[in-house]
This record gives structure tokens, sequence and C-alpha cells, in this order.
């Protein structure tokens, strides 16, 4: 019996299992496989073969999944009732399998159940279940070929089972595409920058086809090398060679003129999938590309028929099985531009007479959803309330329009701005029925490999085997991008960390391919050529090519690289010696600087730039750019990152880090260049991301069975940490609406007082219980500079919090997200309020009884009409953190202060010492908060989104901004 023998029965044996969708007996299938081989088949002698097998051996890996994948069946008539990721479920399995105990024993320990669930949160009004185990094993052609595929490409058993349960999420929560009625879902799914978002939407495209749908639409980003990406990568990994050539003789080369790769390596050397056949020669549906490689969409004209979606059956409808499961799938990967977006609605809208468009089920997948695709129009400058969008928002909306059958799914590593999108705007791109939250996938390099977020070592203690700020962090620390000795230092890095991968591929540790560092200080492109300039220079004078850059390379080398690495490489080559590694060293340099060192890559039409293909180039440059190299796009090879570009929008910020991704054989080499400020963007940036998936998971869990919220409910969710950086622009946070606002060791000045009497009343009344704190006579106040009179008592946190509780206001966002806050203090953060009434000097005197309470000075402050009679400012400078002067001693560290500023209403004139109206007068106030106020989390600012189904009130009191 022949080793391939008896792993090709088990591989047959496994296939004829995925086909029935239900583990049985291993190996008397392997045996009835291999029949004719006389293939052994036991516990002994498959335990015999996994033992010797390595990590890519086909048999260990198939049957790894397989056991994945049934552990995570979430109802099958086999499962009995057991709950998926369970010991139970596992245990049922290898029943199922009949393994003996010690095989059993064997497979569990060696094949380990991965809890991998990824968070969902959904709305289950108008979803109908309609995905079942007997459509995704009965219509599975494109999803199974891009399954093996990518066990193929050597990715890990738990990562296929963890793609193939996320996509089974999304195309679950889709319409069946055969539903009699039309109905659009809209979803989200969050996954994280540079990890695998891509993969995840080619798996439900490839499920979606087989599951029915016919026309896809991939909007990538607004570039086109980002596009040509996407689209290289669905043609390669999903449409395959057949789909590509349409029928074109391969070995015809007059026929392949118009084919895209015909110089491509991977198409070359047979990379690209290839099905063995023509699908519709085995009754599937074969996919027509609208785009290619090289073309955006353009408009077909004579073509037209390319869109045309004919029927098996005239006298019934397109969506109908008869005519959906034979008909050919039409896929276009289009950048989001308007051009070639109006292209596409004017095609669609030519082919109505021949097509129904109510009849075509149809999947739009928007990647980077929260670019371009958001509407950033004001809504205060709407027009009779009439929504205004932006041109791809009103695209977007207009496709979603005229395809009644179109799904959405937007994808998204930075998804901000998606929630805070209007839930009621029906045409919107709201999640409206599902938000999936994606794990980040094995062997992910994301945010938190660069930061110590959740270390309690001594900033002394901490090492490069123990830190990762010490181990992969190195600071510039002149933020203007004149710290030359910084640049010159991380091209050294590049040049070191180069050599190192050559020195591993020679000794059998991977091929690299690419490798790169990214050079990102401005989006300017006029300034990009003056930094290759200058890197150009640095270059030239390096003495890469002497002996004359020997000491200081070296000396990097053992103070730097090397220790990390010994530190953290997982690679299975030895960490090299400097001498070792003297001759790479040369090698790298020659790589790296044969023509130039450096690639410009931006949209400057007039610079001398090279067209970056990592596709199919092998890249090991010096990439300086700006917004190219942002969002979106994949610097393959990406080890050395000098960042100096500062913004005050989280999800940009974060989208820049193109160092977040996949380094396998070399994560230890990775080195980031940035300064000080934006490393702490950074590593605020991913709490406040941390924050807002945790938030995402615990909403997501039932209680008593019941869904907690649905998408349109989604509570506070994102969080600021840094005052300087907002979460996503402020034209994506028209729709935002604060919820808690945190000022330790700050103050709150609210503007947005009613102006209706019997709020002002109200609110008057309200602040009696503080007014009554105060002592009977003025006193004299200190600041660092001066003195002044005032009235002064002190009160409990408690009966402050409580009258501040009973005020109303103009607009919900000026004081109820400070109130949420500080109710959740207590008395070891705030031990006790001093209350401060300043009055003003004999000669402007005027003052007036409140209530009985005074005489207390008046003071003058202007409603600003144009932010909706606010007031402008509220307190004195003069007046500020401020004690009594006879006081002994300093107050305490956790002691509040409250500095209240009564401003008569309407210009009334009161004689002074006279009683004043509570209806004709505002009691204004400053609060200043200790330092010992600080929230545990570290959040600052907490946002949700605004549904404008809501009517707006004038006056939104505490119940109703609770409920709204």
């Amino acid at each position: 019996m022949s080793s391939s023998a008896f792993t090709g029965a088990y591989l047959a044996a496994l296939s004829a299992m995925e086909g029935k969708q239900s583990p049985m007996p291993l190996h008397e299938t392997a045996r009835f496989m291999g029949a004719d081989e006389g293939v052994l088949a036991t516990d002994d002698t498959l335990r015999a073969h996994l033992v010797a097998a390595d990590r890519e051996d086909p048999l260990r890996k198939r049957l790894h999944q397989s056991l994945l994948t049934w552990d995570a069946v979430e109802k099958a008539p086999w499962t009995e009732g057991t709950e998926r990721q369970t010991d139970e479920r596992r245990a049922l399995v290898l029943r199922l399998l009949k393994v003996d105990h010690e095989m059993g024993v064997f497979l569990s320990d060696k094949f380990r159940m991965v809890v991998r669930d990824e968070v969902l949160i959904a709305d289950d009004d108008d979803w109908q279940p309609w995905y079942t185990p007997e459509i995704r094993s009965s219509r599975d052609f494109y999803w199974s070929s891009y399954q093996k595929l990518l066990t193929g490409k050597g990715w890990d058993a738990d990562a296929v089972a963890a793609l193939d349960r996320a996509t089974d999420q999304v195309i679950e929560r889709l319409s069946d595409p055969a539903r009699p009625e039309a109905f659009q879902s809209k979803g989200l799914v969050v996954g994280h920058v540079q990890s695998g978002k891509t993969a995840n939407f080619t798996g439900v495209v490839a499920k979606a086809i087989d599951a029915g749908y016919r026309l896809i639409i991939v909007l990538t980003g607004t570039t086109d090398m980002l596009r040509s990406q996407t689209q290289r990568r669905l043609d390669m990994e999903l449409i395959g060679v057949e789909n590509i050539l349409g029928g074109v003789d391969p070995d015809d080369a007059d026929s392949l003129d118009g084919v895209d790769y015909q110089d491509d390596r991977a198409w070359i050397e047979g990379k690209f999938l290839s099905h063995g056949f023509q699908p519709n020669d085995v009754d599937r549906p074969a996919i027509h590309r609208l785009t290619t490689y090289a073309g955006d969409y353009k408009s077909l004209k004579q073509g037209i028929e390319a869109l045309n979606f004919p029927k098996v059956d005239r006298h019934k409808r397109f969506f109908e099985l008869e005519n959906l499961l034979p008909a050919d799938a039409k896929v276009a990967i289009v950048k989001k531009n308007a051009t070639v977006l109006k292209k596409l609605a004017l095609d669609l809208h030519r082919i109505k007479k021949k097509t129904n468009l109510a009849e075509i089920p149809t999947l739009i997948i928007d990647d980077e959803s929260d670019q371009a695709s958001v509407n950033t129009s004001n809504p205060k400058k709407w027009t009779n309330g009439k929504v205004e969008r932006t041109t791809i928002n009103g695209l977007i909306s207009h496709l979603l329009d005229a395809l009644p059958r179109a799904q959405y799914v937007g994808y998204s590593a930075t998804p901000f701005a998606n929630v805070f999108i209007d839930p009621s705007d029906t045409e919107d791109i709201f999640p409206k029925d599902f938000i999936l939250s994606l794990q980040s996938p094995p062997g992910y390099t994301g945010a938190a490999a660069f930061h110590d977020l959740d270390s309690s070592l001594d900033e002394s203690d901490r090492t490069y085997a123990n830190s990762n700020r010490e181990a992969f962090i190195r600071f510039v620390h002149e933020p203007s991008g004149e710290d030359d000795e910084t640049l010159r230092k991380a091209i050294d890095t590049f040049v070191l960390t180069g050599a190192v991968k050559l020195y591993r591929q020679e000794h059998d540790a991977g091929v690299f391919r690419h490798h790169t560092m990214l050079v990102h200080e401005t989006m300017r492109t006029a300034d990009h050529s003056m930094q290759a300039g200058r890197i150009r220079a640095m270059w030239k004078s390096a003495g890469y090519y002497s002996a004359g850059s020997e000491q200081r390379l070296r000396q990097l080398f053992e103070t730097d690289i090397r220790p990390v690495s010994l530190a953290r490489s997982e690679s299975p080559v030895a960490v090299p010696t400097f001498d070792e590694l003297r001759l790479y060293i040369a090698k790298a340099v020659s790589r790296v600087g044969q023509f130039d060192p450096v690639l410009v890559v931006n949209s400057d039409q007039d610079a001398e730039t090279e067209n970056l293909d990592f596709d199919r180039n092998d890249v090991w440059k010096i990439l300086v750019g700006g917004n190219k190299l942002a969002r979106g796009f994949t610097v393959e090879g990406l080890t050395v990152a000098y960042f100096l570009r500062k913004t005050k929008m989280a999800d940009a910020m974060m989208q820049m880090g193109r160092w977040f991704g996949f380094r396998r054989s070399y994560a230890d080499l990775m080195r980031l260049f940035l300064t000080e400020e934006l490393y702490e963007g950074f590593e605020a940036i991913a709490l406040d991301e941390q924050y807002f998936r945790n938030e995402l998971k615990r909403y997501a869990e039932p209680v008593h069975g019941q869904k907690q919220i649905t998408p349109k409910q989604v509570p506070p969710l994102v969080a600021q940490r840094l005052p300087w950086l907002k979460p996503t622009s402020a034209t994506k946070m028209y729709n935002a609406r604060l919820v808690e606002r945190r000022s330790p060791g700050g103050a709150v000045e609210p503007s947005a007082y009613p102006t209706d009497e019997e709020h002002l009343r109200s609110n008057t009344e309200a602040m009696l219980p503080i007014l009554d704190s105060l002592a009977e006579k003025v006193t004299t106040m200190r600041t660092e500079e001066q003195t002044f009179k005032a009235y002064f008592g002190t009160a409990t946190h408690s009966l402050v919090i409580n009258s501040l509780a009973q005020l109303k206001w103009k607009s919900s966002d000026s004081f109820l997200p400070d109130l949420r806050w500080l109710e959740s203090l207590g008395t070891d953060q705030i031990s006790q309020w001093h209350i401060v009434v300043p009055q003003r000097g004999r000669a402007a005197e005027r003052t007036a009884t409140v209530l009985g309470r005074g005489p207390l000075s008046l003071f003058s402050r202007t409603r600003r009409k144009n932010r909706d009679d606010h007031y402008g400012f509220i307190s004195d400078p003069k007046h500020r953190e401020c004690r009594p002067v006879e006081s002994t001693g300093e107050a305490d560290d956790s002691t509040a202060r409250m500095i209240i500023y009564p401003i008569p209403q309407g210009g009334i004139t009161v004689s002074n010492g006279a009683a004043i109206d509570p209806e004709k007068v505002v009691l204004a106030f400053r609060l200043e908060l200790p330092g010992t106020a600080t929230p545990g989390d570290g959040r600052l600012i907490t946002f949700t989104t605004i549904n404008r189904q809501e009517r707006k009130k004038a006056i939104i009191d505490r119940m109703q901004a609770e409920v709204c």
C-alpha cells in the first residue's frame, strides 16, 4: 500500500462526508474508497500517519479542517441537539466517526477545538431563515473551490473554518435570492486594518453566487491601484482561469491578446484558480466579468447584452429557481468614482426593457464603506427637511433603488462613520439588519502588537522580550521631518532587515518577494519629490557600497536587530551574527538600490513614478507617498515604517497604519519610527477600537433568551480617548450624538440654557439647594494672581448632582453627556463641592435676590443667534481655580468647584437688592473637576446615533434624553 493511496483514501472519505454534511465512520469509508489499493485504514495506521506528518500534510490539514467545521455547525439533524463548539459536540463527532477511545483522545489533543464566535447584532423582524445545510451542500461550487485554494496556499485549518463560519453568518442574513417578495438587507462587517477583509468578502461572493445571486457589484476604494488589486484577487482566487478566458483557447496566442494576465507571473506559473472545466459543462453558473484588471467599468454600448439576464422559462420570473440556478453571474469590480458609477447605473437603466431589474438578486459589496459612501451632507442645510446626498452616496442609493433585490454589505475596519448614519433614512446605507464584528485571524499583527496595552510592568523592567514598544518602536524626536539622524537609522534598519530576509530565504525559511519601507510624512504630492530626493541623497552618502558603513551597521545590528530577533523571532532559522550577515547586506543593498532605491507613489501626473505592482514585480523599495499608500491598499513586504503624518481623525489615522497585517516569518523585523504623540494616538485608537468591539460583544449576548438590541438600537459604542483625536471627520458626525463626556482635571461650562419661562423657573428652583449651601456673609476668594469677593459654601456630591439632574436644556448634548459621567463618580473621586457665587465690585454693583437668597450680583452675558441662542461664554477667567483667603491649608485633592453666575433675561432691569422673578434669570455655572475624577477605562467621550424619526424637541430634559 503506497502512502499516496492511503492519503487519497482518507481524503476521498472526508470529501464524501462533506457532501453528506455530516461525519460518518471514518476508517470504514476510507477502506471503501481505497478498496482497489488495499488500503489498511485503522486507528493505528491513521495515528501513525498523523504523528509523522508535518504541518502541510494534506490529510492532516483536511482532517483538522473537517473537525473544526463539524464543531461549528449550528443546527443539523446529526447534531442531536448538542451546542456548537462544546465538548459534547466534539464527543458526538468522534462517536459518529467511530474511532476508538485512544484515537479520540489523540485527535482532540492534536486538533483542539477553537471557539471563535464572531459577534453578531441583528434584527430578526423581517428576516426569513433560508440558508439551510441542504442549500449549503448542494450549492457549493465556487465556495468549495475557494476553500481548497486557501488550504493549498497554506491557510491553517482553524482560519479556513473561521472564514467558513463568518461568511455563513453574512450569507444567512441576506434575503433568499428566490424569495417571492423583494427584500433588501443591509449589513456591516467590521474587520481589522489589513486583516483579510478581502478574503472574507471573496468567500461571501463565492457563496452568494452558489446560492443564486446573479449580479455582484464590488465597490472598492477611490484609487485605481486598489481597484486593480481587488480585481486581481477575485480573478485569481474565485473567478478562475476558465471564466477569465471565457472560452478562448489558452494555447492560441492570437486569441489571448485581450487577456489581462499574460505577463503575470502567477498566471504563467499556474497559480490562478483553475476549475479544470467550464462551469456550464457541469450545470454550474459561469461568471462573466464586467471589469478587467486594467479597466474599470466602461459603458457597454453594443455589448449591452453582457448585462442581460436571459430566462430559461419566460413564463416564470427570473428569481424563480427554474431560471435562477441555470443563469450565469455577472461581476463588476468598480472604484467609488462618480463617472464610473453613473456608467453602470445608465447601462442598468438601458437593459430595463429586456430584463426586469426588480427580479435580479444582486449583492453589493462596499469595501472601505466608511470612505466616500457615507452621506456627508449637513442636515442643517437641507431644504424643507429633504435629504440631500453627496455624490457617491447618492449613486449607491440610486443603485439600491433601481435593484430592489439588492443586498448591501459594507466592510470596514474603522466603521465609526457607518454607525453614525441615520437609521431612519431607508435609502441610505445604515446597517439596519446586521452588524458582524470579526475576530482578528490567526497570525494577524494588529495595533496591539506595537503597544503594551495590558502591561503592568514598570518602565525600567520592560525589555525586548516583554515589551512591544521596546521591541518595535523607535521614536522620531523632530516631528517637522528634519530628524536626519533617525531617518538614516530607519533606512539602515531597512537594509539590515532585508539582509536578514535574504539570509532566511537562503536557509529555506520562505521566499521574500517584497521588502518595503514606507515613508509617510504628508499628503501633499508636492512634498513627495522633495522627500524622495532627501532619501536618495542619504542613500548615496550612506556608504553601503564601501566599508565606510560597516561600523554603523554593525552597532545597529548588535544593539537592535539581533537582540530583538533573539527575543521575538519565530523563524526556524537561527539568528545570524553580523559577520554571517555581511554577504547578505551587500545583496540587499544591491537589490534595493538597483536603478533607484525610492519609489514615489502619488497622484501627481507630472512626478516621475513607477507603477507599483506587487502582483507582477518583486518590489524592494523605499516607498514615498501619502493617500495612495493609505486606506485599503496592501503594501506587501512592509517591514519599516517612517510615519510622521498627523491627523485629527481616528479612522483616517488607523487606516494609514499599513504596517498592520500578516508578517509571517518576519514579524520580529518590524520597526515603526514615529513621534511620541503619534504613538500615543495609535494607542488611544487601539483602546477605543477595543472598547467598540467589547461593547458590541456585550450587547450581542442574549438576556433570558432575548436579543438585547438591534442595529437600530445600538447604544453608546463609539468612544474618544484623546481630545484632539475624534472618531471620524466632522462631516461624518452630523448624525452623532454625545452620550457621555468626561473632563477629569478639567472644566465643564454648558451654554444651552432654555429661553422659555416655564423651564427657566424650573431650573432656578432646582438650584435652590445649592444656593442654600452658601454662607450668609461674603468672603474674600483668591486665585494665583488676585482676590475677589464671593459667597462661598460647601455641598455634598449627591446634593449637587441631584440639582443638576433636574435642569432643562435647549439641546441634549449641552450638558447631559457631562451629567452622565458626574453621576457615575463616587466620593473617593469627588469628596465635596466648593460653591462660589462671585460678587461684583461696589462701583459696578447690580444685585437682586433669587427666591429670597442673596442679594447676588447679576452678570451680563450674550446669547448668540447663530448658535441657537446659546451663550458665547459664561465664566470670568479671574474667578477660576479660586479658594477662600482665610482657608488654612490646601483644599482636598478630590474637591470639585462650582462657580455660579446669575444672568437676567430679556434685558430686564432690577432695582439693587430687589427680587428677580425666577423665570427671568439663568443661574449659569462653570464646574471645575479634580484630577481624582479620572475614569478607570480611560474613555473621555462616547457617542451614539441620532434617529431622525424622533422629532427634535426645543427642550431636551433628562428623561427624554435617556429614552432617545
